[in-house]
């Protein structure tokens, strides 16, 4: 817990309101001595006594429980990471996690995946659901854009999907890994609602997913090896290092890189004489 003779949290709350427009919340930006939002102002936005409020920035006020810190916190529209900040300030630790779906990525991120010519890389989400995906990935694991959007999740893919199970060099294995390491990053993300409707679908489509689900096994994704038995390029061998992308909790990045040069041009050669290469 932070020291209670420290009033950070107070001077943060007093110069995060000092920064913000009264314009934007519908007051009046005449007859200010000072910039910024008036205390009375976020108390009233926040629903909470302006006399509590004034002793919180003043350090008086003795800790704010953390439903009162989110209304101050939405009353100031806080980003993710102000928010955060606030808690941490506040608690010593995070806020707890509040999942939203996400909408999909920036050009700027999809760019970054494109980079990289000859390494598959995606980008998933919390659930696994994958959003975006480089030309490697669409030749190397699986074209996303062939399938509808609710389909390009990887779960489905490997329960469902006869060409994924295919290229697996050991199928159940990859299989328990994805259910341990998807149940570690959707419990991490908060994200209980849209798993439960997801893992009741696989169990009724799958019972090899109904069964691994019961294990309870968890494990954490970072970095290993991946084999396949592709089609076209035969067996591959993929190094992988999972990757967090700064500001976007929901979001994780893939990237798999070829084992050997040899590999490389192999992948090479065949994104060159793809479609998708015209």
């Amino acid at each position: 817990m932070p020291d209670a003779s420290d009033n950070s949290l107070g001077i943060y709350l007093k110069d995060y309101r000092g920064r913000i427009d009264p314009a934007t919340f519908g007051f009046s930006s005449s007859r200010r001595r000072t910039p910024g939002l008036r205390r009375e102002e976020v108390a009233q936005r926040a629903n909470i006594s302006p006399t509590w409020y004034t002793w919180l920035e003043q350090g008086r006020g003795g800790a704010p429980s953390r439903e009162v810190l989110n209304r101050i916190a939405e009353s100031l529209l806080m980003t993710a990471p102000e928010r955060e900040h606030l808690f941490m300030l506040a608690f010593g630790h995070p806020p707890e996690v509040i999942y939203t779906v996400p909408g999909g990525v920036t050009p700027r991120l999809q760019r970054l995946l494109d980079r990289f010519e000859v390494s598959p890389a995606i980008i998933k989400t919390a659930t696994w659901d994958v959003l975006a995906w480089n030309r490697a990935a669409a030749v190397v694991l699986t074209d996303y854009s062939l399938l509808p959007v609710e389909q390009r999740n990887i779960l489905r893919l490997m329960f469902s999907n006869a060409g994924v199970r295919a290229k697996q060099d050991n199928w159940l294995g990859m299989a328990r890994f994805v259910v341990a390491a998807f149940r570690a990053d959707a419990i991490r993300a908060g994200a209980a609602s849209e798993v439960n409707r997801l893992v009741e679908e696989l169990c009724q489509l799958s019972p090899e997913f109904a069964a691994l689900w019961r294990d309870n096994d968890i494990r954490v994704h970072g970095e290993g090896t991946k084999r396949l038995q592709h089609p076209l390029l035969g067996p591959l061998e993929l190094e992988y290092s999972s990757l967090a992308v700064d500001g976007r909790p929901d979001l994780g990045m893939i990237v798999y890189n070829p084992a050997t040069l040899a590999q490389e041009e192999r992948i090479r050669e065949l994104i060159n004489k793809s479609p998708a290469a015209e």
